[in-house]
């Protein structure tokens, strides 16, 4: 944060430098389409960043000694302040659980699967660490995923062990045997499944609280022992095993190697002991666990949200963290407050002058909070998320480029965008400091190369720097776990992994998301949306013919196009009290609503998630068809034709939402 004039023309300096070299690109044997990091001296990718750190436990050992027993993992109760566990207190937790999971039958290899089904909290870092301890490998579980994709996960052939619940625990071979829960009334739900006979290998529940002697007897009933979460970790396993490293594929080091290499050898600024970082982000993403590795790494903290998001503004001002890793979603409701609370034509008026003046000072390459503006117009913005930010980092979904804008400024810290997926292991491009402009998603990582190739179908070519983003390197996953098919359709006979997402260069080598080339895609607050699977789901409604599931990554809910099925539509209509012809109904807002109740109503019998419900609709009296050019031949949708066709409906639904 600058301060001094002396500093300041540093800082000027380093984003005089940064805005030529770290956004900067180099072409591969001359392949205007396919660039690495300016950072990089050849085409040699970065691997590690510290010899001696090449795994997710070395890092936490990294981090074990630098902190000297520091404060590692923060949870609060509610109403209080925060409450430290050390890093020394993490690892012999963790090392005890670990060892408590291979006298309950786990191996200490990386072919054991454990797999974590959690809340964020610190017992889901202690027991992912007691994998690491032991050589398992980690397999977390997402509650979004829906119950027939995760019982497909649980019952692959390896599976062994099962984190359920906020900290659930259960051995698989394929079926449960050992399940860890954290309340009795969760565990009487397993108990239900062993009494009907759809978990017969279930035997063993260990509680995290206090449960009663009639679910002892129970349990006891049905041949499962019962046991407290202090028991298991009573196991001692340590004199049959050695502890051993996380044999760990090299893909996450690679991003935290990127990550470090980009930010802190540049000199700006780098993580400190003293650093902290709020965890609410869902651990079953690659990228709040990247982030949280990064943190370890250096012996800095990590505190968690109560768990209720409605909660998570007040956990932050008391946490005061230091890094603020965010989704675009957020962001908005940040940006939405502040303009909201602003209601004045004066006050206004200072906090877009104030705005602009902090955004002066950011293309110089200034970046700060002490100065005229933040003490008069930005304090309280500021304060309200703790007062201590030094940087934030957006990613999962893209930002406007005025949102980003404004609180850059509002703010005073640096905020970068990045972009990635699970499969490259979190990120491939990358913001950097300097770099005020909006609107991309950075330049490559050290990590990786990226190019774009052609899509013919949708008219984008590699040669105007327009096409699918493809990305290589040491941080690209080998594959899908026993699915030679689908890592067939992901990775390509050289190694390109195949994102589905559309980029386009820019002539500063930074990388633009402007399509999406496969049908799954993102809100804004970073949930994946499958349109066609929700798309059948509503066909089951009774005045729906066909339907078109829209999703914008700058919008956080899905928006429909519905063609009634004129054989039944004029009745179905009548049956409600509303009489007209089969257009002047659609164009009727009640009927409209109807429509969207009758359809909200058959997505709740099918589970479908709130987020996968669609919030509005535009009912169109023509069928989509080949004749005009928005079904295939197939007749398949062609989706990316039906949403420039009804671009100006889709347009007028946000907007009429926004307002």
């Amino acid at each position: 944060l600058v301060c001094e004039e002396e500093n300041k023309v540093l800082t000027l300096a380093l984003g005089f430098l940064n805005s030529f070299f770290l956004t900067g690109w180099c072409l591969l044997q001359g392949d205007p389409s396919c660039r690495r990091s300016a950072i990089l001296k050849d085409d040699t990718l970065l691997e590690f960043y510290y010899d001696d750190t090449r795994t997710a436990y070395d890092m936490f050992q990294r981090g074990l000694m630098i902190s000297g027993s520091g404060p590692c993992l923060g949870f609060r109760k509610p109403g209080q302040p925060y409450e430290w566990i050390s890093y020394t207190e993490v690892a012999e937790q963790a090392q005890v659980l670990g060892s408590g999971l291979l006298a309950k039958g786990c191996q200490p290899n990386p072919e054991q699967f454990v797999g974590i089904y959690a809340q964020n909290r610190p017992e889901w870092i202690i027991s992912e660490l007691a994998c690491y301890t032991y050589s398992m490998a980690v397999v977390p579980l997402y509650d979004t995923l829906g119950l027939e994709a995760m019982v497909h996960i649980l019952n692959l052939e390896h599976f062994f062990t099962n984190f359920l619940c906020k900290c659930v625990l259960g051995a698989f071979l394929a079926e449960i045997s050992v399940v860890i829960c954290d309340r009795e009334e969760k565990a009487a739900s397993l108990l239900e499944n062993k009494e009907k006979g759809t978990t017969p290998k279930l035997s063993c529940l260990v509680l995290f609280n206090d449960f009663s002697q009639a679910f002892v007897e129970r349990a006891k009933s049905c041949e499962v022992e019962v046991l407290k979460l202090e028991q298991l970790m009573m196991f001692d396993c340590l004199r049959g095993f050695a502890v051993c490293r996380c044999l760990n594929l090299i893909c996450p080091l690679c991003f935290f190697c990127s990550f470090h290499f980009s930010f802190f050898s540049q000199g700006s600024f780098e993580i400190q002991q003293d650093d902290v970082s709020i965890s609410y982000l869902p651990l079953a993403h690659m990228f709040e666990r990247m982030i949280q590795v990064s943190m370890f790494c250096y012996g800095a903290r990590v505190g968690f949200y109560q768990g209720d998001i409605s909660l998570l503004m007040d956990d932050i001002k008391t946490l005061k963290p230091t890094f603020f890793p965010v989704v675009p979603r957020l962001l908005n409701r940040i940006y939405d407050k502040i303009l909201g609370s602003v209601t004045s034509p004066f006050r206004r008026a200072l906090l877009n002058y104030a705005v602009k003046r902090k955004q002066a000072e950011l293309s110089s390459g200034v970046v700060r909070n002490n100065s005229l503006w933040d003490k008069l117009v930005f304090n309280k913005i500021q304060e309200s998320l703790g007062g201590n930010l030094r940087f934030a980092l957006t990613a999962s979904a893209p930002i406007s480029p005025a949102v980003l804008s404004f609180l850059r400024a509002t703010l005073g810290c640096l905020i970068f965008e990045g972009y990635g997926q699970t499969e490259c292991t979190a990120g491939c491009t990358f913001s950097m400091p300097g770099d005020c402009s909006t609107g991309h998603v950075g330049a490559p990582l050290p990590c990786a190369m990226v190019k774009v190739v052609d899509i013919p179908e949708m008219n984008y070519y590699a040669k105007n720097g327009e096409g699918e983003i493809c990305i290589r390197g040491p941080s690209v996953f080998r594959g899908y776990l026993r699915d030679p098919e689908k890592t067939a359709e992901a990775l390509d006979s050289d190694g390109w992994l195949h994102s589905g997402d559309v980029g386009q260069w820019l002539q500063n080598g930074t990388l633009r998301i402007i399509d999406r080339k496969k049908h799954i895609f993102k809100l804004a607050q970073g949930e994946y949306i499958a349109p066609e699977k929700i798309e059948n789901v509503y066909m089951r409604c009774v005045p729906v013919l066909q339907v078109f599931v829209h999703g914008d990554s700058l919008q956080s809910y899905l928006i429909g196009i519905v063609v009634p099925d004129p054989e039944v539509f004029v009745d179905w209509a009548k049956d409600r009290g509303f009489v007209g012809s089969y257009e002047e109904l659609c164009q009727n807002p009640d009927v409209k609503k109807a429509v969207l109740e009758d359809m909200s109503a058959v997505g709740r019998e099918a589970r479908l998630n709130s987020f996968e419900q669609v919030k509005d609709l535009y009912l169109h009296p023509e069928m989509f068809s080949v004749a005009n050019g928005l079904l295939t031949p197939t007749l398949k949708s062609r989706r990316a034709d039906i949403r420039r066709h009804f671009q100006e409906q889709i347009s007028s639904m946000y907007s009429k939402k926004a307002n």
